[in-house]
């Protein structure tokens, strides 16, 4: 059996959090103060997500790039080959918050999409 200790980000408590599990199954989850964590815990040591952040090149903008991030969060594991998709865009101004700029990203069923208007040069 494994043992992990996790500090959750499930909520501003930022509670130590032990959990015992092997493989997919979860024994224990101890050290929350709330729900949130305990669902934290469990995904985080069977399947860990996060959100990526990051920038794309803007052709024809007021700027050189604007921000992106998936619209959701994707499998931990995927995270480089998402970057080396988000590092492939060029984005044509004008763009809106909401954009989509890569539909499915890595076939995750998440888009990355603009989080920073960006206008016409």
């Amino acid at each position: 059996m494994e043992k992990r200790n996790l500090t959750c980000i499930g909520c501003p408590m930022g509670c130590q959090i032990t959990v015992e599990f092997e493989g997919e199954e979860v024994f224990s989850v101890k050290g929350n103060s709330c729900a949130i964590g305990d669902k934290y815990a469990r995904q985080e040591v069977t399947h860990p997500e996060r959100t990526v952040t990051s920038t794309v090149i803007v052709v024809g903008g007021a700027k050189e790039r604007t921000s992106v991030k998936t619209k959701g969060n994707i499998p931990k594991d995927k995270i480089f080959q998402c970057m080396e998709e988000i590092n492939k865009v060029r984005a044509q101004a004008p763009l809106k918050i909401g954009d989509v700029v890569i539909k499915d990203v890595c076939g995750t069923g998440v888009d990355v999409i603009i989080t920073k208007n960006c206008e016409i040069a």
